[in-house]
């Protein structure tokens, strides 16, 4: 190849990514990143919206990650495209609602897509193998470049030499003597390579940006399914179960309830989708009913959201109850719940 030759990065803002680019640029290769938006991933949002996360650094790792690796990142929704993978998983899930191998099937063949229409050469991916148990094994891996037809053009920098050559290596794009060698689910070989970079901050290990690979969202997920009797869902519905206690006291409706101000503010954005209710009697959260509710669910509802206010241990809280189709709020003075009227497979 008598030009520099281009090669798109899967960055997804963990250490990963960040060093397979810099193998790369260490070798004289043209870098851009690419990044996925799915709706699920996890990000400065969710530390934004939590008062009680104020301190936190409230950034997008991709972007950061690009920021400090002097690359171009290019941002792709794919949000509605996602939707089939989630739902409609080929090779299934992984331990919660994670779609692992169909998931990177996808981003994959976006790249690919992605690759052909900007005139790059070939892709590449922050993998180990043995890092992830469901898509980051070495009889998986093939799978992935078979089914997002990369062919030889998907390159893994970090453990390439424990893989079968690949054109960009063929091809003298790339020398696979400097190429690596990693494998399993020590992170130390990263560490002491970041240090070798200079790298003295990075993002937590990728398998923690994603809201699918957690147990406690996964089963509020799992709930929403059910409930609607399909797996269909939109961006609101994904955004409002990263927030608050979610409870369902029967089944055909649940009750969201604010932990702190900061998610208060944030569902305060939806109380017009919802009926919605909050104390007037005493400092409490803004709550949200999610179903079609009777005036006897709109009572036990209220109990409910009594029982997290500042009157949760007086004998009434007055509650205020907007209903969704109804412009005239009314009050409900109820009893609060106490903890042991509140089983816990009510709670999500």
């Amino acid at each position: 190849m008598n030009k520099q030759p281009k090669a798109v990065a899967l960055i997804s803002g963990g250490l990963d990514s960040m060093l397979a680019v810099k193998v790369l640029q260490a070798q004289g290769v043209h870098v851009e990143g690419i990044n996925f938006y799915t709706g699920f991933c996890v990000e400065g949002h969710t530390h934004a919206i939590r008062k009680s996360s104020q301190k936190k650094e409230k950034r997008n790792n991709a972007l950061w990650v690009a920021e400090q690796l002097g690359i171009k990142l290019h941002i792709i929704d794919v949000i509605e495209e996602y939707k089939e993978v989630l739902t409609n998983p080929k090779h299934g899930y992984g331990a919660n609602l994670n779609p692992c191998l169909d998931c990177k099937s996808f981003m994959v063949k976006k790249a690919r897509e992605w690759m052909d229409e900007n005139g790059f050469d070939f892709i590449f991916t922050g993998e180990v193998i043995g890092q992830r148990p469901m898509s980051q094994r070495k009889e998986t891996m093939p799978i992935v470049a078979k089914q997002c037809g990369s062919d030889e053009r998907l390159l893994r920098p970090l453990c390439a030499k424990l893989l079968p050559e690949t054109l960009p290596e063929r091809e003298g794009w790339v020398d696979r003597e400097k190429l690596l060698a990693f494998n399993g689910r020590s992170r130390k070989p990263q560490i002491a390579l970041a240090a070798q970079f200079g790298f003295d901050e990075y993002a937590q290990p990728a398998g923690g940006c994603c809201f699918l690979t957690d147990e406690a969202y996964s089963v509020k997920l799992g709930d929403l399914w059910r409930q609607r009797g399909s797996k269909n869902y939109d961006l609101d519905d994904i955004m409002l179960l990263k927030v608050g206690r979610h409870i369902r006291p029967r089944d055909h409706f649940k009750v969201i309830i604010g932990r702190e101000e900061g998610e208060n503010n944030f569902m305060n954005g939806y109380r017009k989708q919802f009926t919605h209710m909050h104390a007037t009697s005493h400092n409490g959260p803004l709550a949200l009913i999610d179903g079609n509710v009777s005036s006897e669910d709109l009572e036990l509802a209220a109990q409910i959201v009594a029982r997290f206010t500042q009157g949760r241990d007086t004998d009434s809280v007055q509650i205020e109850v907007n209903e969704k189709d109804n412009e005239t709020p009314f009050t409900l003075d109820v009893v609060p719940l106490r903890n042991d009227d509140i089983p816990k497979e009510w709670y999500l």
